[in-house]
């Protein structure tokens, strides 16, 4: 197997989170959707125990499709927060700089969520597997935790890609990815680094 040049690997980070943008739009209109359409007057849903598990589903395919860009996003802000200092100050949107701190706090709990997930999962015993409640009711509070933090990178995930289209359009030579090694996406094993002699 082979390990991608850090800039290839930023650029798939980059489709990544555009892709995850693109789906996570999709989950949410056929979520506001099937909300308006199955509760009343005042947001009272018609059927609990239905609307529930449809809201179940929002958060898990939330969660699968920020999966492909979780293993890249620090280096995605990283990158981003070292290309905002490069720019010329006419050139930034004020609130990138924020939105980049926002994501990088949300970042943090959604790692959190997953080692707490992690460790709960090893506790179970062998039978408990998808499709058996003692590992779906978990995984479910996982990803309904989880759900606010996805919903904070959809508002503010764009905010990664605009810095980058606003690097290469005012400082087309500017290609400074951030300082830590690239990440490691599923399938493929890190180079090692050289040894020190």
């Amino acid at each position: 197997m082979t390990t991608l040049d850090p800039r290839a690997a930023h650029e798939l980070c980059r489709q990544q989170l555009a892709l995850y943008l693109s789906e996570a739009e999709r989950i949410l209109a056929a979520w506001d959707a099937y909300s308006d359409e199955h509760t009343d007057l005042d947001e009272w849903p018609h059927d609990d125990n239905a609307y529930g598990l449809r809201q179940s589903q929002r958060d898990a395919e939330t969660w699968r499709a920020f999966n492909r860009v979780r293993y890249g996003a620090k280096e995605l802000l990283d990158t981003a927060e070292v290309q905002l200092q490069k720019l010329p100050g006419r050139s930034i949107q004020p609130r990138w700089a924020w939105q980049i701190a926002t994501l990088h706090t949300d970042l943090d709990h959604l790692t959190l969520l997953q080692n707490e997930w992690l460790d709960v999962r090893d506790t179970l015993p062998p039978s408990a597997r998808p499709g058996i409640e003692e590992y779906d009711e978990p995984l479910a509070e996982r990803n309904a935790e989880a759900w606010h933090y996805l919903d904070e990178w959809v508002l503010h995930g764009q905010a990664v890609l605009d810095i980058h289209t606003t690097v290469k359009q005012r400082r087309p030579g500017l290609t400074t990815l951030a300082p830590t090694p690239a990440p490691t996406l599923p399938g493929q094993t890190a180079t090692p680094a050289p040894a020190r002699r």
